[in-house]
């Protein structure tokens, strides 16, 4: 009997904005070793890895004295290009997770498809979410932004629902553990499973 190929990638970007350097292990425990030099990205990356037990490494530096923005976005990125290149031919993966996560009042259901196909469909967020800042200068858009950057990147479908919620952090760390728990279901691999789960015979 074969041995699996080891689901694992390492992927450095460079740019004049920043340098982010990742590697995963979908087939994990969940033990991560996040800096990304954006304290509360970092608690929401550590959550991701936890959850979706993904072994998840990142260093990451930039020019976040001008603002979050473009270091986040491009570990959101590197995270997603990460994934796909770990994922591979998808044989064997179940290829579709769904979770509920609470967190005190809020609430957050996540949907993932492992489909090939880059889609993000966000709602639920409190009006005016998106100017909070959460953790000294993580804003509250920088949520369904990372989502976007991560499925684009990764070639998955991704639905996230704020239920409820009134605190920007845990509306936040909702959606993330949500996300991370869906994300397992979806890329373990199931025995039952013959191939590529699909009609196409491609995702």
């Amino acid at each position: 009997m074969s041995t699996p190929a080891a689901r694992t990638a390492s992927v450095r970007r460079a740019t004049s904005e920043s340098t982010i350097d990742l590697e995963l292990n979908l087939d994990g425990s969940g033990v991560s070793r996040i800096d990304t030099s954006v304290p509360f990205f970092d608690h929401l990356l550590t959550a991701f890895a936890k959850h979706s037990l993904t072994d998840l490494t990142v260093t990451a530096t930039g020019d976040t004295h001008i603002d979050a923005h473009h270091t986040v976005e491009d570990t959101a990125i590197v995270l997603g290009q990460a994934i796909r290149q770990a994922l591979g031919d998808k044989a064997g993966i179940s290829r579709y997770g769904d979770a509920l996560v609470p967190l005190d009042e809020a609430l957050a259901q996540a949907v993932v498809d492992i489909s090939g196909r880059p889609y993000l469909v966000h709602t639920g967020e409190p009006a005016g979410y998106e100017f909070h800042l959460i953790g000294g200068h993580f804003t509250g858009a920088l949520v369904r932004h990372t989502f976007e950057a991560i499925a684009f990147h990764a070639g998955i479908t991704v639905h996230v629902n704020v239920v409820s919620g009134r605190d920007p952090h845990h509306i936040a760390e909702a959606e993330y553990k949500a996300f991370a728990r869906a994300f397992r279901q979806a890329k373990a691999l199931d025995p039952l499973v013959s191939g590529i789960p699909s009609t196409k015979g491609a995702l």
